[in-house]
């Protein structure tokens, strides 16, 4: 997988960014204050593979209970949001490993003092006690008066996006001058879409920070997981994000689901296997598949798979992108992007060209046409090369 080249940042046991593997992470769900539950699903998510798991903590009593779960859990990484005040950080920075500060709430607290006196209160506390930090910026309450600033700044469908990055920037810049450089940034909306633009424009801008990836109420199973995958398809396949959080809702007993999901979208990209069709970069040909999940109708999906990207395989040198899709759900509007299309139906394979249909045709039939289509393609490239 394409890895953007940010700075290392260690949160306890592990390093995120710098090349390093894609740290997954969690939250737990139950009550703080609730030591044994907490203790037990921080240990369920650690065991799972949660490289962080965060810990909410908004009371003294919260406090408290930290300090036992940490003593009950010592190999988990724990996370500890600054939530309804940012000087929590003095009581649980003893206990966690990284701290997250959202910039729009420091805006509502001790308004008498500046934003940045209060990131450099952050920041020196987190330096003393080891930490790393997040700068976790969300759609829906970015600082009041970042978001008149940007006001109308956005296309439909996108807005706040640039309230959002640009507050993530000022951070960024607050927290360099005081040279503190232990930081990475988030930027979350529950719109796929607004995920995508926000941390696509903000890679170009910090290409060297660390980036943590999620949508927020992403919801129940399966939608939101796909909601998720697709966010993170378009943007781990582009080698933005180094630390990623699935945000689902589940039983309380099921919230290691959140870390086999993000591990499971790493492993499709990693294999080409999407839900949506990403924006390669590099260029070169591109066969994509979506996971084999319960959607899929005909298990020969998973073949013909195989077989079209070893059938493919001589056109490797041209910028071509083919879908290969297992369902119908998924099929005809995430083929609409890739130059070929195939999705499959229970007894035929749809073909495409882009958005173009050129017909259903049985699994063992559909290969011949997809290599006239494909031989047209390279043939109309050649033509196009030719021409300038």
């Amino acid at each position: 997988m394409k890895r953007a080249n940010t700075r290392p940042v260690r949160a306890g046991t592990v390093i995120i960014g710098g090349g390093n593997p894609i740290v997954v992470q969690s939250m737990c769900a139950t009550r703080t204050t609730d030591i044994e539950a907490t203790a037990a699903q921080a240990k369920m998510l650690h065991e799972a593979g949660a490289g962080l798991v965060r810990i909410a903590v908004d009371s003294a009593k919260d406090v408290a209970a930290l300090a036992e779960i940490r003593a009950r859990v010592p190999e988990a990484n724990l996370v500890v949001d600054l939530q309804e005040t940012y000087r929590l950080i003095t009581q649980v920075a003893p206990h966690v490993n990284k701290v997250r500060y959202n910039p729009g709430h420091l805006h509502h607290h001790e308004k008498q003092k500046t934003v940045r006196e209060k990131v450099a209160f952050i920041a020196e506390t987190a330096a003393r006690h080891d930490l790393a930090v997040r700068v976790g910026v969300n759609c829906g309450s970015v600082d009041p008066e970042m978001d008149a600033k940007f006001e109308g700044a956005d296309p439909p469908g996108l807005e706040g996006v640039t309230a959002m990055v640009e507050s993530a920037l000022e951070h960024c810049g607050i927290l360099d001058d005081l040279g503190f450089d232990r930081y990475v940034v988030s930027l979350k909306d529950s719109d796929p879409r607004k995920v995508i633009e926000a941390n696509v424009r903000f890679a170009a801008i910090r290409p060297e920070v660390p980036l943590h990836l999620g949508v927020t109420e992403a919801g129940m199973l399966p939608d939101g997981a796909i909601k998720t995958r697709i966010a993170f398809e378009q943007l781990l396949s582009r080698g933005i994000g180094d630390t990623i959080r699935v945000s689902l809702t589940l039983p309380f007993a099921e919230k290691w689901r959140e870390v086999e999901v993000g591990r499971q979208i790493i492993a499709d990209v990693e294999a080409g296997r999407f839900r949506s069709v990403p924006q390669f970069l590099e260029g070169g040909l591109n066969i994509i598949s979506c996971p084999s999940c319960s959607r899929v109708e005909n298990e020969a999906f998973v073949d013909l798979a195989f077989k079209v990207k070893e059938m493919t395989a001589y056109a490797k040198e041209y910028d071509i992108t083919i879908a290969v899709m297992g369902c119908r759900v998924n099929g005809p509007g995430e083929t609409d992007d890739a130059d070929l299309g195939l999705w499959c139906a229970p007894t035929f394979v749809n073909l495409k060209k882009g958005e173009q249909e050129l017909g259903a045709f049985p699994y063992d039939t559909v290969l011949d046409r997809l290599k006239e289509e494909l031989d047209r393609l390279i043939e109309e490239k050649k033509a196009a090369t030719s021409r300038t």
